[in-house]
């Protein structure tokens, strides 16, 4: 728990503050005694979380339940509280937009722009080696993500199931390595791009594999998966560890592409056979269940949505952002990571980590699975396939979210031009400041205020009401913000709000005399007549060093 939530807490406890609760229940009622369910979900949902998240169970179970005694289907403060009062850090959190994609809504509409540019791609062919693989429409098109939060945005046919096919060989590496560690794995894979194509019989010079996002790497990292066990039990394995990846979304199987994968597979057999040959599998492997395994591994069913908080849990560290469970070790995610950065777009890895900078790994299926490290999980899904086996539309998509937004690799470095940032906060910068400006000296908080001050902020800003800082001090008789913001920040001491009242008005209409006292003073001193020249510059700026 931050510190900063745990004194809030603390000082809820002690009755010195509202509840987190009632705080919640003000902020989305606006005004009203009463809010209506259906509003609650709509501002939920505003945040990027859905009510089917794991993580609000119970409070959607609560609601539902409450919603039915209640005549008009709204709740009252005091249902509101019985509600949420057991999700409510993630509500709190989510409503004070202290998610990684704090503005999500704008972010989602650049999404569904980049999305729409993608879908008037009509260029490349859908893969037809495989049958099944080419009964897809290639007019399909879909992109889901998952923050590292568990924010979900969904656009196109998001609910149609595929294969992962290639997509899965990083996932049954980060298996592999989470299971036996990063020295045994690549005791029998390489690490290294190999510069051909992913299907090649190829090794490297110590008759290894290259890696594991190629085919022959991909066979032996199968190899490697829960040894000695049957396949049933190693494909029930395997099962386990992608429903959880995926938070315990759709995870299928789909048996006519493995026996479609087994019937054309004369390639990979031939890597099989090679491997053998080669002495690249454990000892006492079976080389042709384990293609038979390898071919199963292919055919896992996916949707986009599912897919995305796969590829979340990896943004996330191995933690999966929507259920919280661990379920990757970080030694695992860093080198899938790693792996999938350097070899995971066949042989256009290099462009795509030179345009793109985002570990990501493509499938004949159509999909891309892109992750944006400690941000968000993305899958793309379309079928038509470039000449490298790339879907083109999720390329383009690819391309165009890292030219919008800064989530190359090497985008946030000094100096450099820059983007969109969805990590930040956007909106209106100026209200926001105007308001945390009057709070802090409505509250006293004279720290507050010397950070806005360092951070060169206005300490002049006006409200609606051409209230300032000083205003809102003087009537609060907060004689420590008064000094500060006159001697420190050297704000004008006679403001006029639009009444015409100025700071002196208010202390004196609130008998605060020593406030009365500082202003009368500081007055005297005062000449508004060169109040902007460079010497009252210069005595700012000393005054404020000093005082912070």
């Amino acid at each position: 728990m931050e510190p900063s939530v745990y004194l809030f807490l603390m000082r809820r406890k002690a009755g010195i503050l509202p509840s987190l609760e009632d705080l919640l229940f003000y902020t989305i009622a606006e005004g009203q005694e009463k809010i209506p369910a259906h509003k609650f979900t709509t501002a939920l949902k505003s945040t990027g979380l859905r009510t089917g998240d794991p993580r609000l169970k119970e409070c959607m179970e609560m609601l539902k339940v409450t919603v039915k005694t209640t005549s008009d289907g709204a709740l009252d403060r005091h249902l509101f509280k019985k509600c949420v009062q057991s999700n409510i850090v993630l509500l709190t959190q989510a409503f004070r937009k202290k998610f990684v994609i704090p503005d999500f809504q704008p972010f989602c509409a650049h999404i569904d722009e980049l999305y729409d540019n993608a879908k008037n791609l009509s260029g490349g062919q859908v893969a037809d080696y495989i049958p099944q693989l080419a009964r897809f429409s290639p007019d399909l098109w879909a992109v889901a993500l998952c923050t590292v939060d568990g924010q979900r945005h969904t656009v196109g046919d998001t609910k149609v199931p595929f294969c992962l096919q290639s997509c899965v060989k990083p996932l049954k590496y980060a298996i592999a390595v989470h299971d036996h560690g990063t020295e045994y794995v690549h005791r029998f894979i390489g690490k290294e791009p190999s510069g051909l194509r992913f299907n090649k019989l190829f090794l490297n010079e110590d008759d290894k594999p290259h890696n594991p996002m190629v085919n022959a790497g991909a066979i032996v990292c199968t190899s490697l998966i829960k040894q000695g066990a049957s396949n049933a039990e190693k494909f029930d394995y395997v099962m386990n560890f992608m429903n959880k990846l995926a938070g315990n979304e759709y995870v299928g199987f789909s048996n006519a592409t493995f026996q479609s994968e087994r019937e054309s597979g004369d390639r990979n057999f031939a890597i099989g056979y090679y491997l053998k040959e080669k002495k690249c599998f454990p000892e006492g492997t079976d080389m042709t269940s384990i293609l038979d395994f390898y071919f199963q591994l292919c055919s896992i069913e996916v949707t986009c949505e599912s897919a995305s908080v796969m590829a979340a849990t990896l943004a996330n560290g191995g933690f999966c952002p929507i259920t919280g469970e661990r379920v990757l070790s970080p030694e695992a995610v860093r080198n899938t990571l790693s792996l999938m950065h350097s070899c995971g777009m066949y042989d256009f890895s290099g462009q795509f980590a030179f345009h793109v900078g985002l570990p990501a790994k493509s499938g004949v299926a159509g999909g891309i699975l892109l992750v944006v490290p400690n941000v968000m999980g993305i899958m793309c899904w379309s079928p038509p396939l470039d000449k490298l086996g790339n879907s083109v539309r999720g390329i383009q998509f690819c391309t165009d979210l890292v030219s919008l937004c800064n989530f190359h690799n090497y985008d946030n470095l000094r100096h450099f031009a820059k983007k969109l940032d969805p990590r930040r906060e956007g909106g209106d910068q100026r209200v926001k400041s105007v308001i945390n400006l009057l709070f802090a000296a409505y509250t006293g908080d004279v720290s507050a205020l010397r950070r806005f001050a360092l951070s060169s902020m206005d300490m002049e800003q006006r409200d609606y009401d051409s209230r300032t800082a000083l205003h809102v001090a003087a009537a609060e008789g907060h004689a420590e913000v008064v000094r500060f913001l006159l001697e420190a920040c050297k704000v004008n001491p006679v403001p006029k709000d639009r009444w015409g009242n100025t700071p002196m008005d208010e202390a004196v209409h609130f008998g605060h005399h020593d406030v009365v006292t500082i202003l009368k003073d500081y007055h005297n001193k005062y000449n508004p007549s060169d109040s902007n020249s460079s010497k009252d510059k210069q005595s700012a700026e000393k005054n404020l060093d000093g005082m912070l």
